[in-house]
This record gives C-alpha cells, structure tokens and sequence, in this order.
C-alpha cells in the first residue's frame, strides 16, 4: 500500500497567478491556458470531469470531452436518456472541472445547464466519424447490457440501416453550462496556491443570449478566493 500523504508533488515556488495577469473575460483566459495544457502535452486537455445531481440532490460525476465553448459557456454532447441529461433535466445545475496536472493548474464552472440548438447538434454530429455517429445510435446511454455482444449486435444492425449517410439519433444532442463562477487554479508551494474566481454578477442571469431577455452576460468580478 502506498503511502499516500507522500504521493504528491511539491509544486513550483515560482508558478503564480496574480489578478494583473488574468485576461479581461474567462472565455480569454481560458483559451489561453487551454492552448498552454496542449503545448505543455496535457494528455486529453478537453477532458473535463462533469458533476451533476438528480432531483434528490444526490451526486454523480465522469469524464467527458469539451466540444466547444464561447462567452455562452462550455459544450458537449450526449445521449439526452443517460443518467447525465435525465439529472440535468431534473435539476439543471451543474459544475465542470479541467484538471491540467502537468502545469499544477484547474479550472472549475459552475452553473446553469441548457440545451443547444438542434442545428448546433445536427452540425456537430455530421463531423464526427462514422462510427462515432453509429455508436450513438446503437448505445442506449446508461441502461443495462445483457453484455457485450447485444451492443455490437445494435451497431450493425445500424450500420446496415445506415449505409451511407447517419442522420443524428432524436435522442442525442448538446448540452451547454452556463457559468455563473469560472475558478482558475494555480498550485504553488506551501499549499499557499493562487484561487481566482470570475463572478457573474447577480442579476445577470441570460441563458439564451437574447437582449431582449434582460441582463448583461458580460459583467463580471473577479475574486481571489482562500486555497
């Protein structure tokens, strides 16, 4: 057994993250440490943990992949029967984490969940591969496998249906986080890590975008929190 309050690293004395060094907006931040965790070789940097609850408040997290994101919030794509968009719907609060442990860094969104629009799924689903398209046709997201053999049986039972163009499956599509907080992390040594928090302020709450709809997406504070 290992000894794990030993299995750590100490992390870089000279890594920080103070205020004058963030962008003026998370979606810039951002994409800059994003392009920094593909340079440092970050294996799967848009791999993000995802956490949700049912309506009970009960918890569940995995890992899935970022597929786009902008001022609106973080993307990705999914089954809308899997136990994710079943406790989406039933309580439409989530948070994500990006956790680039090469450079000591995590980001951490949390806030409202929305779909997106059905043009922005069917866009999405004709660029991904063909059997990436046929996989989500022949996997019913969540439920119980008798075993393995029955879920290759519906795949090519799906690619004989679908010989050439895969249409997206009625029950797939995109889901979109909302941020109401985006925290970027930076270890540092002596645990005295670097915390700071965009803050949308209250009040400002547009999940569609829409100006007639009230409030301005784009004030935000910025927040240095305790680590």
């Amino acid at each position: 057994m290992p000894d794990l309050p030993r299995v750590r690293q100490e992390y870089a004395a000279e890594a920080a993250l103070a205020e004058g060094d963030l962008a003026a907006d998370w979606p810039t931040q951002f994409a800059g440490w994003f392009a920094e965790a593909v340079d440092a070789g970050e294996l799967e940097p848009n791999a993000m943990v995802l956490a949700t609850a049912d309506a009970r408040g009960r918890p569940s997290a995995r890992t899935v992949l970022l597929k786009g994101y902008d001022e609106r919030g973080f993307v990705w794509f999914t089954n809308l029967r899997s136990r994710k968009a079943t406790e989406v719907r039933a309580n439409p609060y989530a948070s994500v984490v990006f956790g680039w442990l090469r450079q000591h860094r995590q980001v951490v969104a949390c806030g409202e969940v929305a779909p997106v629009s059905r043009e922005e799924t069917e866009a999405y689903f004709a660029q991904r591969p063909r059997g990436a398209q046929l996989g989500a046709w022949a996997s019913h997201q969540s439920q119980l496998l008798t075993d393995r053999a029955q879920l290759r049986e519906r795949y090519e039972q799906v690619a004989a249906r679908y010989p050439e163009r895969v249409p997206a499956p009625p029950f797939w599509g995109g889901l979109r986080l909302v941020p109401e907080t985006v925290e970027f992390w930076q270890g540092r040594s002596d645990r005295l890590h670097d915390r700071l928090r965009y803050r949308r302020l209250a009040g400002d709450h547009n999940l569609s975008g829409d100006p007639n709809l009230g409030g301005d997406p784009n004030r935000w504070v910025v927040e240095r929190l305790a680590p």
